[in-house]
């Protein structure tokens, strides 16, 4: 065997693990260009996004949240504007939807309607050894695009905490857990659809 002949035998080898991989990097490329344009392209008229909003853009375009007033028989003074602006708020963060004052597509009015301190659990020596703080809220829904997804709801939620400490010491944590998910609910029945 002359000199030229052996280095040829000892590349193809590697010429041949070039050209597989060669074709290993085109399949993958060609792979990554169809999943990008079968993500990317855009066209539905639908809106899915991961914070579960399933609202039509093309026909609906806005949505007006009323002051939530405080007809509880007990009454926090922030309570009102604290849960008002919570739903604004998580409505203007994971929706492209425009707020308004009145007349939106979608309409949500409301009152807080309880605002209720509760003895839970009893220790063993028939004391209450925690406190349940407990909001409603009554809300009323309009659809004026979709009339018939428009409702009527009352909310409940509620955080317990021991009874050893005062309502005031606790009452804007707890409150603000509460709010959270009332305004979260409300969403969810709202332009989720869970």
């Amino acid at each position: 065997m002359d000199y030229k002949t052996a280095a040829l035998k000892e590349q193809r080898p590697l010429i041949t693990f070039a050209k597989r991989t060669k074709t290993k990097w085109i399949r993958l490329l060609i792979l990554v260009l169809i999943l990008d344009s079968l993500f990317l392209t855009p066209g539905c008229s639908i809106s899915y996004k991961f914070n579960g909003a399933n609202i039509n853009y093309q026909t609906t375009h806005s949505i007006s949240v009323a002051d939530f007033p405080n007809n509880a028989p007990l009454v926090n003074p922030t309570l009102s504007n604290n849960l008002t602006e919570a739903i604004r708020d998580l409505y203007q963060r994971q929706t492209r939807l425009q707020l308004l004052r009145k007349g939106g597509d979608l309409e949500l009015e409301g009152s807080i309607v309880g605002y209720d301190l509760t003895q839970g659990a009893i220790s063993v020596d028939s004391y209450a050894s925690e406190s349940k703080l407990t909001i409603r809220v009554k809300v009323h829904f309009t659809n004026n695009i979709y009339p018939e997804e428009s409702f009527d709801k009352t909310y409940s939620a509620y955080q317990t905490f021991d009874a050893s400490r005062m309502l005031s010491d606790v009452q804007d944590e707890l409150c603000d857990i509460i709010i959270k998910e009332i305004a979260e609910n409300i969403y969810n029945d709202t332009v989720a659809k869970w």
